[in-house]
């Protein structure tokens, strides 16, 4: 059971970019002539979909003082999320990603700029207790400040008594020392994280696919108390009291209309279910029915999503 009297259910930290993304299908960025701009990050895309299950959420966040970053900052507001702990960085413009709309693995290049800018004086330890999770994402931290920022604060945050919470969704392209990926990612599972993770994230972790009994074994030596990883079509398995315990969940046939964003309903349904008391086998199921919804969809959750939907 979790105590959900702290202000906030989730604290999200990380990235807020702005996503341009190819208006048409083209086999790769070479031959993508246009581009919508939509909202992106997905610790972002986090705080917006527990807001829209009802959840109070914050977005810690830093963006440029441009005309990109003050339209990030409305469409999160916008989606019910907290705003007041984003800052504009007087210096670095607001990060963008682009990236190509095709049927395959996407072809996408990020400029990084004012998201990597967390300071530490955006999460004092009082904000940190007001808190029942803090989350972030592999993007965030890849780049300094970021990085030793969001470290030190998910200590702060184990000793507040949140729940830590990561999206471990490495891309080499996004931090190249694999490694070194590794150490940070060991370095924040020790605050008993609550770990999401894909098999692509895995082998992309490793450098290639590993069992998934190793990929447990290693996070839970790491720190993390719970793992979900997700396996596709195939469902999730859930592994938690050090891996004592492990729970399957099967996939469901689906036609998909729209990917995008699938692995952030996830991990929000699956957290909304825990901050309401649910045991893993029904966060795991929780999430997956918020998956269902977002990947049958096109573009993103409804505004307003009954809770009750997800159970």
């Amino acid at each position: 059971m979790t105590s959900t009297t702290r202000p906030y259910a989730l604290l999200s930290v990380g990235e807020l970019l702005a996503d341009f993304i190819g208006h048409h299908v083209s086999s790769s960025l070479f031959d993508a002539p246009d581009f919508r701009r939509y909202q992106g990050g997905s610790p972002a895309n986090m705080a917006a979909n527990m807001a829209r299950l009802g959840c109070s959420t914050a977005l810690v966040a830093s963006v440029g003082n441009d005309n990109i970053g003050r339209y990030l900052v409305q469409q999160v507001s916008e989606a019910g999320v907290d705003t007041q702990h984003i800052v504009t960085d007087p210096l670095a413009p607001t990060s963008i990603v682009i990236v190509s709309r095709t049927s395959g693995t996407p072809d996408f290049i990020a400029y990084r700029t004012a998201d990597c800018q967390i300071k530490t004086s955006q999460l004092p330890d009082s904000l940190l207790a007001q808190a029942t999770i803090f989350h972030t994402t592999c993007f965030a931290l890849s780049r300094q400040p970021a990085q030793s920022t969001i470290v030190d604060a998910a200590r702060r945050a184990q000793a507040a008594g949140c729940q830590v919470s990561i999206d471990a969704n490495y891309a080499p392209s996004i931090w190249p020392d694999r490694n070194y990926a590794r150490r940070i990612i060991s370095d924040y599972c020790s605050a008993g994280a609550f770990v999401k993770i894909s098999e692509d994230d895995a082998a992309r972790i490793y450098g290639s696919p590993q069992p998934i009994e190793k990929i447990l074994t290693d996070f839970h030596a790491m720190g993390a108390s719970l793992i979900c990883l997700t396996l596709g079509a195939e469902g999730s398995l859930v592994s938690y009291e050090n891996g004592n315990r492990q729970v399957r969940i099967p996939g469901q046939k689906l036609d998909v209309i729209d990917a995008t964003g699938a692995g952030d309903a996830y991990w929000a349904g699956f957290l909304t279910a825990y901050i309401d008391g649910h045991a893993p086998e029904q966060c795991a199921r929780s999430g997956a029915a918020l998956a269902r919804m977002k990947l049958t969809r096109l573009g993103p959750l409804p505004a307003k999503v009954d809770r009750q939907s997800i159970y």
